[in-house]
């Protein structure tokens, strides 16, 4: 499309921001909403099949009455001249896929902020009955202040069967493509999980579990392949979030989430404490049998049981009746004894487990020693897990319990297990080298991350140029050094102080050497004669007003003094004047002289 052209005589074509072997995408103007839209046109032979065309339209106009803050808003959907498009709300940012080829793999914070998102709002579409069906990091953009968008709602879901005569689309799809699609079967709230597992996993490695030559190697690996070991790629990941992705990609789809909101809950305490050493998932049924086996009976059983109720008589006898009556009241009878037995032996058991049943509030533990903590729980009637959870501690020994599960303080019935929480100490962080880093940015990190206390301070520093300003120069404890939280981090950054205007000041001789002296510098001092200036003033500095001082320099300064040819100038007229007198005088004395020497 032409810039400037109108679709439906509203948007307005502003530029290309995308294209597609499905679609391409414009960033257009909505001249009746004053908007910037995003529309996204169907290209080729799409556009001429009349079923696919009616599908995208049902789809999409469902998927337009999706709400929630992770979806990108669909505004239009309409037909101008042949060509089919929808109006989304246009979103300034890149794609997942982008931001992968950028950086590769991302923290795992990140990851878990990223994935949050994702499941928020992929679990309100299923709630509205919508399965997105082709989700992927093409599908998914990131803006700049980190929240997420999920796009292509409908389109995905038309454009499901159509993929597979598009090369380019299908390529792109198959890397997250459930087994169950690949096996040609339907998809299910199930399909989109095991899409956002692929993608997790990707986001955890910055590459893609399953790869291959074709569209069709990669399928055959979705479906018979088990998801290769994230640990190998990054050991520092997590057993909780290796089992998150375990259950999101299992191949059975009995084996998976069984709502996208349960792995949103999952993903939320993922890096909690408690389940930092949690057992590595195992599946419930087999990953190899996808299908459901039914168990057919063989044609020989079957046709003695039709032969068996042919023989079997509809008429029934009087006698038959009555016998059936006294059944039911003996039957009646039996029942009623059984029941007072039941009722007498429940509170029998009822009284005699009533002790067992006492609950007991759980002591306080807390810094006693396991030994300790044991006997203290053993004592009101509780049990001990054998083996302690260890867990880091700013206040509690090393050795010595910091909390128990259940928690210190609740009532329990008698004979509960009891898990003891054993402190490690306080967590030791190895200092790095922030010699040549920002002072603002590393006493952020160092106070808001790793919980350490900051001083600043200052220092003289030799060759000290404008661009060291707020840059570390020393730190103590050094780059290697551990510490604990909580302990105090000394950055030292320059002294920056800053020549002053000394011409415009009127600095003397004297305020230039106490000036000199008390930054270490090496002064010259020349003098000029000056008709203009104040003698003994500064008329001249070779360091610029308002650059840093550094110490060890040289600097110099030209002092005025007075211009002896500009001072007879200035008592010129005065001085002639006496002069002028002065000859008239001795020549008045010597003719005096004269006339007396001829007296």
């Amino acid at each position: 499309m032409i810039k400037g052209q109108k679709i439906n005589d509203r948007y307005q074509i502003i530029k290309t921001i995308g294209e597609g072997g499905m679609a391409n995408v414009y960033l257009a103007y909505d001249t009746i909403l004053d908007r910037n839209v995003a529309v996204k046109v169907l290209r080729g032979d799409l556009a001429n099949d009349e079923k696919f065309v009616r599908r995208f339209q049902r789809e999409a106009l469902s998927a337009s009455s999706l709400s929630h803050p992770n979806i990108v808003e669909m505004y239009d959907v309409g037909e101008d001249e042949g060509q089919y498009y929808i109006v989304m709300e246009y979103v300034e940012g890149k794609t997942l896929k982008q931001l992968i080829k950028k950086r590769g793999a991302l923290t795992l914070s990140e990851v878990i902020d990223i994935m949050l998102q994702l499941t928020d709002g992929l679990a309100h579409a299923h709630e509205s009955y919508i399965i997105h069906r082709d989700i992927k990091p093409q599908n998914i953009l990131i803006m700049e202040n980190g929240l997420i968008k999920i796009t292509d709602f409908g389109i995905a879901v038309a454009l499901n069967a159509a993929q597979l005569t598009q090369t380019n689309s299908v390529m792109g799809s198959v890397h997250y493509l459930p087994p169950e699609q690949a096996n040609g079967k339907g998809s299910s709230v199930k399909s989109d999980i095991y899409s956002l597992g692929i993608l997790m996993y990707e986001l955890l490695t910055g590459t893609l579990p399953f790869k291959g030559e074709n569209a069709v190697e990669i399928a055959l690996k979705q479906m018979k392949e088990p998801l290769p070991d994230v640990t190998l790629e990054n050991p520092d990941i997590p057993q909780s979030i290796e089992n998150i992705l375990l259950k999101a990609t299992a191949k059975n789809p009995k084996n998976r989430y069984a709502n996208v909101r349960l792995m949103y809950e999952d993903l939320k305490t993922a890096l909690d404490e408690e389940r930092k050493n949690e057992k590595r998932y195992v599946y419930q049924y087999p990953e190899n049998d996808l299908d459901e086996t039914i168990i057919m009976e063989k044609v020989e059983d079957i046709n003695k049981q039709d032969s068996t109720s042919a023989q079997v008589s509809t008429k029934i006898e009087d006698s038959e009746e009555k016998k059936e009556k006294k059944k039911t009241k003996i039957a009646i009878i039996i029942t009623s004894i059984i029941v007072g037995i039941i009722l007498i032996a429940a509170s029998i058991f009822f009284i005699f487990t009533r002790s067992e049943n006492k609950e007991v509030k759980i002591p306080d533990v807390s810094d006693m020693s396991v030994v300790d903590a044991e006997e203290a729980l053993k004592k009101v009637g509780l049990k001990v897990e054998i083996k302690t959870k260890k867990i880091e501690s700013d206040e509690i020994d090393e050795g010595n319990i910091v909390k128990t599960e259940p928690a210190i303080g609740r009532k329990v019935k008698k004979g509960t297990k009891i898990t003891l929480y054993e402190s490690t100490g306080q967590e030791e962080i190895e200092m790095e080298d922030y010699v040549g880093q920002n002072y603002l940015e590393v006493k952020v990190k160092l106070e808001d991350v790793l919980g350490l206390k900051v001083l600043i301070e200052t220092r003289n520093i030799a060759d000290l140029t404008e661009d060291k300003e707020n840059l570390i120069v020393e730190q103590n404890p050094k780059a290697g050094a551990k510490v604990s939280k909580g302990s105090t981090v000394t950055l030292y950054i320059p002294n920056m102080n800053y020549y002053p205007d000394m011409v415009g000041e009127k600095w003397t001789l004297d305020d230039v050497k106490e000036f000199a002296n008390k930054y270490n510098l090496s002064l010259e001092v020349t003098e000029k004669e000056s008709s203009t200036e104040t003698p003994g003033t500064v008329i001249y500095q070779s360091r610029r007003a308002g650059s840093v001082i550094s110490e060890n320099v040289t600097f110099s300064v030209i002092i005025a003094k007075a211009k002896e040819v500009v001072q007879d100038n200035n008592n010129n007229n005065d001085n002639s004047s006496i002069s002028d007198d002065d000859n008239d005088s001795d020549t008045a004395t010597s003719s005096i002289n004269e006339s007396k020497n001829k007296k």
